[in-house]
């Protein structure tokens, strides 16, 4: 049996961040090479990934990246099983590293991003699984959004450290620090008021269709006349949209103009049309069913009561 010294285990550590008796016995395993040791460990790591794949990862972060000419942006929901994890830096650095990766590469789906050279020559996933078996929770690559503009720019914004992740795309023809402004403020609205689409004409048919037959029902319930229902359902209507829709949504901060009136102050400012052509908000976790557990029924199955 090889001599296995301290100073060998503490550097397997520092290198691979495994327990220090999992260490050992990996030295023990392959004689004191440490390069074997590294992939006795990352097979074990492998392993452990694959058991804890089935588990429900609804916290984590979301993470956005924007180029330096902020023509190009990415944001990024990265998940894992509880707050504890999310809060460590380890996560949130290979949350930043893959909101990056989006930005500056020309993948387009998640299974496409799990393949790239993420460090060396591992891939993402292999780096992911690495990482998943060091800090012990199941982790997903849950979904990520790209934008890239010629003339205008891309900004983003990131709310409750991680909670809730804006990106924002600005066209105008001509370049001006005010865009980079109105891309800020926009961002924000999107993050306070969660709009579901960009403007009226975005309102897909089934969800104008749903609406209004919600409202007609609640006007015909108020025991209106069938003569004025549909008078009544067009003026709800409009209300919805400026509910929904971002361009129409009055500003969080000023609630005398809409967001459409606010752009067309700053086109004024900057002497060219500044349009907002497409946003996205993430909200970590959302529509990620958790089971709700019973922690006093589960310590009593565990201990065969």
């Amino acid at each position: 049996m090889a001599n296995i010294s301290a100073q060998l285990v503490k550097e397997l550590r520092e290198m691979t961040g495994a327990k220090m008796m999992d260490c050992k016995k990996a030295l023990v395993e392959t004689e004191g090479d440490l390069d074997k040791a590294v992939e006795f460990l990352r097979e074990k790591g492998l392993a452990d990934a694959a058991k804890k794949s089935g588990r429900v990862a609804a916290e984590g972060v979301v993470k956005t990246y924007i180029a330096a000419d902020k023509k190009t942006g990415a944001v990024l929901e990265f998940n894992c099983e509880t707050d504890f994890v999310a809060l460590n830096e380890e996560f949130a650095g290979f949350a930043d590293k893959l909101a990056k990766m989006v930005a500056e590469t020309s993948v387009t789906t998640v299974e496409e991003l799990l393949n790239e050279k993420f460090e060396g020559d591992s891939t993402t996933s292999e780096s992911l699984k690495a990482l998943i078996a060091k800090l012990g929770e199941n982790m997903t690559v849950r979904r990520f959004t790209k934008f890239s503009v010629e003339k205008g720019i891309v900004n983003s914004y990131i709310h409750g450290g991680g909670r809730i992740g804006v990106l924002v795309e600005v066209a105008c023809e001509k370049d001006s620090e005010v865009l980079d402004e109105v891309a800020k403020e926009v961002c924000m609205q999107i993050a306070a008021a969660n709009p579901l689409f960009l403007s009226k004409d975005d309102v897909d048919t089934e969800s104008m269709e749903k609406e209004k037959e919600i409202y007609r029902v609640q006007a015909l319930n108020e025991g209106k006349p069938e003569n004025i229902v549909e008078k009544m359902v067009v003026g709800r209507i409009q209300k919805y949209f400026k509910e929904v829709c971002l361009l129409e949504q009055l500003w969080v901060k000023d609630g005398d103009k809409s967001i459409n009136k606010f752009l067309e102050e700053k086109s004024k400012e900057v002497g060219s049309p500044i349009t907002v052509t497409r946003f996205v908000r993430y909200e970590r976790g959302e529509g990620i069913e958790v089971e709700k557990v019973d922690f006093a029924e589960e310590v009593a199955r565990q201990m065969g009561k």
